[in-house]
Parts: structure tokens; sequence; C-alpha cells
């Protein structure tokens, strides 16, 4: 799939931008303090949350990231549903796409409050989902990815309709807007992921979309492999000897060193590696913890406000 170059890195030249932690329920097993320092014990600059479909874990680890002084990077990766995100029919809703979101900046996280609230809301269909039509009215200061072999654009080249794969492609680009579309490439030995990236990569140079390396980490470091597969026999209700469960092909979807990183990618797609430090860079959200944020309710004239509020929780 890739040509393996010896490594020339700094260990901070790499920031892992697609990631679960503990809060990707029964799905991740890192918890945020450890993952975080592990990062900064490895020399990286920056670390990206993108837990599935969820925000639950952004403010704890906004606090660990500073406090391991590495700058944190909001995200989430969302489910995309195939029609509306309120059509709500059978297998074929189902069959949602998933998709890397990142704020760039406080607007872009805000945009990231209003997807996931509504997806939750109005989109819940085994999954909580977005559609297309709600990400362009709140892309305002995103970046978004194409995500895993769950991806969309990758999807269709598994199915081996290339020309719906780079519609796909760029109609994301479309609804964030040049530059903030990247198609991703993933190495973890499994065997769909490199019979389809000579497609991938070839999607993006022929679409002038910038590619972006990742590797797709539930769990932090190599020896928790054993602990993250019984998590997910608890997700699927199943047992370790279940046949044909759902389960991690190998032992790859851990925090790699930059190091690790820059061997399967620099050879072949040094730019992918490069694009993460561009993302990160790019990305600056704030969430200020001190003080308190109440909101702001218009009181009826003639009311006090502690009789309006009994009114209202009496209503």
């Amino acid at each position: 799939m890739t040509q393996r170059a010896p490594d020339q890195s700094r260990d901070g030249d790499f920031v892992h931008l697609h990631v679960h932690s503990e809060f990707s329920l029964l799905d991740g097993l890192s918890r945020i303090p450890e993952m975080t320092q592990r990062v900064a014990d490895q020399g990286m600059k920056a670390l990206a949350l993108t837990d599935h479909g969820s925000m639950y874990g952004v403010i704890p680890f906004h606090a660990a990231a500073k406090q391991a002084g590495i700058k944190p990077i909001i995200g989430i990766e969302a489910y995309v549903a195939p029609r509306g995100m309120t059509d709500k029919d059978g297998k074929q809703d189902a069959d949602y796409h998933h998709m890397i979101l990142l704020a760039r900046d406080d607007v872009g996280y805000r945009n990231l409050l209003a997807l996931t609230t509504a997806a939750h809301l109005d989109g819940y269909y085994y999954k909580p989902r977005i559609d297309k039509e709600l990400l362009a009215e709140h892309a305002q200061g995103l970046i978004g990815t194409s995500a895993c072999l769950g991806g969309e654009v990758l999807k269709r080249l598994g199915q081996g309709d290339e020309a719906a794969a780079a519609r796909a492609a760029d109609e994301y680009r479309s609804i964030l807007g040049d530059g903030n579309f990247f198609i991703e490439v993933q190495d973890h030995g499994i065997g769909e992921q490199q019979r389809l990236h000579p497609q991938l990569v070839e999607l993006a140079r022929r679409n002038n979309l910038p590619l972006v390396a990742t590797n797709d980490t539930h769990y932090t470091s190599p020896d928790q492999y054993e602990a993250h597969d019984l998590l997910v026999c608890i997700q699927t209700a199943s047992n370790l000897d279940t046949p044909g469960r759902m389960r991690f092909e190998n032992n790859e979807f851990y925090l790699k060193s930059a190091a690790q990183m820059r061997r399967l990618f620099n050879g072949e797609l040094p730019d992918a590696m490069d694009n993460t430090l561009l993302i990160a860079e790019r990305c600056d959200v704030n969430l200020d913890s001190t003080g308190l944020r109440l909101p702001h309710f218009e009181v009826p004239a003639g009311e006090s406000e502690a009789s309006w509020l009994r009114k209202e929780c009496e209503r």
C-alpha cells in the first residue's frame, strides 16, 4: 500500500486528528488524561478529539490538553444520513456515513454544538445523525475529512462506483468551502483499506483535493488491545468466542508516535502528513472556563423574575 521510507522526522511532526476516547461509548477505551499525556510525552504539539456522534468529552479534554501543554482540537466523528436526517425508514436510513468534523474557531465550535444537538433530538435513528442540508447551514468555521471505510467516499469506491465517490467528495468540498475538506488516508493493514487506497489517492489528486493521514485511534497504547476487544464484545452483546463477531482485525488502532506515522506515509504521501500540522495550525478554539455562563431570558412586563420562573416551571 505504501512505500516504507527511513524515518527522518522529529517526534512533533504529526498530529492525530481521528481520535476516540472513552466518550465514544463502548467503542473507545482511551481515558482523556492518559491520551493527552501520551501525546505530550511523544513530543506532539496538538491532539484532536473526535468521538462518535457526541461531544461529551470536550470540556475535560480541553482542560487535560492544556494541562499537558498541547493544543486541543475539538471535533466529532459525525454520522451523515444517506437521505434526510428525519427519514427513518428501515435499513436504507440506517446505512449512515462517517465524517470527521473539526472546529477551526469559536464559530465552528458553536456549529458543532448545533449539529450534535440536532443529531440527537431530530436525527436519531440507530445513531445520532445529521444530513448534508443541516451541515451546509452550520458549515462556517469547520474542517471536514472523508473519514474511514465507513465514510461515503470510500463506501462508494468499495461499491465500484468511482463517479459517485467523486460526486460525494465534491459535494462535501462545496458545503465546507475550498481548502476545508480533506481526503483521509489510513493504513491499519486492513485488506479492503489497502485495496482501495490507490483509487482514493487518485481520486484526491484528480479532483485537486488535499490528503490528510490519520490513525483511527480507539485505545491509547498497544497493550490495551485485548481490553478494547472486550469492550467491543460488550457493545455487540458477544463473547470472545462468538463466531463472526465484530472485532478489530489487528492491533493498529492506538496513538502511534509521529515516527511510526511517518514510516507509514512519508515515502508516498508526505503532503498527507504535513497537512496534519496545517490543520492543527488552523484550528484554534478558546473555551474560557472562568465565570458563569447563564442564559438571558426576557421577563414579561409586570412579572418579577421569581414569579415568572415559578409559572414557567408549573406550565
